[in-house]
């Protein structure tokens, strides 16, 4: 499944991916697809070569510039915010704990659709969730599966946080700023990931720009050649750790974050990353998700996919929408991406902070909507922590089990969860 080693997996791939952005790619979609099915390479090779020869439709209403001098204009307009000193330990510590717990919330489902999720957690006896997944056998009827994580982080199952790239992308960050500081550049990621993370524990755009860094394909290209997975929801789950060390201001979050995801990011993929780190650091002067997510809006293109169905979604909340009918939009008006893209999950995540009404429902109404579900819920884990401090994440979700994390980033593996958070307040006081 999404091999970046197999033509089988990579040119039906990219075939979706420029369908989805405005090339007429869905006719070469259906042959790659049909062509993938048989194994015929001679015919994916050659409708390779005829997807690198589409240029964008007439019409296409959307532009989405991801050049440093676009990006920097919309840095300098995003609001800055105040925050309180005497509080920003306990937000600190509650956005890494919310990010930590809501991805356990979410690893056993993930992948699954909205109907399977509902499904899934009404045979369980936990419709509306309110803590971790119970593993259930058999699986109910119209559930095709679980994620292969289910068996190790269903409730019950684990010791502590259990391993996930979604937490492993934090701590390398984490790891890196320690390092380099201000001074972290595209180049030093790049040998941070191959010095600190195995190959076989990144995925899609990560694992594509991986393989790239290996064959010798320079940093500029890394994120370019043979990488349909560019606009995926990778690097939005690496944006918080510089949201954290840049508490109020969501411009200098974003500028930074921007340097993390050109590595493995074009376009909606970078977009994502930015947004993110922004909604954190905006999030950790506010006590309200809806202007921290305006000030998120601030850093990306207004007519970006990404910016227009976050507009949208605040203007269902300002209309009155309830959580269903949001859900229901999200369905119709972005079902057609992949169940990994950054536009669908980032407007669950926003579901959840808009309409949630504490960390749990938060969790869980980003988590309803299927998808990849341990990342969405990292995300709004992270911001609502970010808002309400360590105190909003429920003790009993805390317990024994979110102390210490499984991580496979050199040198992290079971580390405390206050000494990350101990370690990024170190961070946002040496101004390193």
């Amino acid at each position: 499944m999404h091999d970046v080693l197999n033509p089988r997996d990579l040119i039906p791939d990219e075939a979706e991916q420029l369908a989805h952005s405005g090339y007429p790619a869905q006719g070469l979609l259906a042959d790659a697809t049909t062509a993938a099915g048989t194994g015929d390479l001679d015919a994916l090779h050659d409708i390779a070569r005829r997807l690198a020869a589409l240029r964008p439709s007439p019409g296409w209403p959307y532009l989405e510039s991801d050049d440093d001098e676009t990006l920097d204009l919309l840095a300098a307009a995003a609001p800055e915010i105040t925050v309180d000193p005497a509080e920003l330990a306990g937000r600190i510590h509650g956005a890494w704990l919310g990010r930590c717990v809501g991805n356990t919330m979410g690893k056993p489902v993930e992948g699954l659709t909205r109907d399977e999720v509902k499904t899934y957690l009404r045979a369980a006896g936990q419709w509306p969730l309110r803590g971790y997944v119970r593993l259930i056998e058999p699986l109910p009827a119209g559930v095709s599966h679980l994620h292969e994580s289910a068996p190790d982080a269903s409730d019950g199952r684990f010791e502590d946080v259990p391993r996930d790239d979604d937490i492993d992308w934090t701590i390398l960050g984490l790891a890196m700023l320690e390092e380099h500081g201000k001074h972290l550049s595209t180049e030093a990621i790049a040998r941070a990931w191959l010095d600190r993370l195995p190959f076989t524990q990144t995925f899609t755009a990560e694992r594509a720009a991986y393989r790239n860094l290996v064959g010798g394909v320079p940093i500029s290209m890394v994120a370019r050649v043979e990488n349909p997975y560019r606009e995926w929801i990778g690097a939005l789950i690496r944006g918080d750790i510089f949201g954290y060390v840049n508490p109020g201001r969501p411009a200098d979050a974003a500028i930074a974050a921007r340097v993390d995801a050109r590595l493995s990011h074009t376009q909606n993929g970078i977009f994502g990353e930015l947004w993110a780190a922004a909604l954190v650091a905006a999030a950790l002067g506010l006590r309200d998700a809806e202007p921290a997510l305006r000030a998120a809006l601030s850093v990306i293109p207004p007519r970006s996919r990404l910016a227009e169905s976050q507009r949208q979604l605040l203007d269902l909340r300002s209309s009155g929408a309830t959580a269903d009918e949001a859900l229901d939009w999200i369905d119709s008006t972005l079902g057609h991406y992949n169940w990994v893209h950054t536009v669908n999950n980032a407007a669950l995540i926003t579901l959840g902070l808009l309409w949630g009404e504490d960390f749990v429902s938060t969790v869980a109404l980003t988590i309803s909507g299927g998808r990849d579900t341990d990342s969405a819920g990292a995300t709004a884990g992270s911001v609502y922590g970010a808002l309400h401090g360590v105190g909003a994440i429920p003790d009993e979700l805390v317990g024994t089990t979110h102390v210490r994390v499984r991580s496979a980033v050199r040198g992290f593996d079971r580390v405390e969860i206050r000494e990350l958070a101990n370690r990024t307040m170190d961070l946002i006081g040496g101004d390193k």
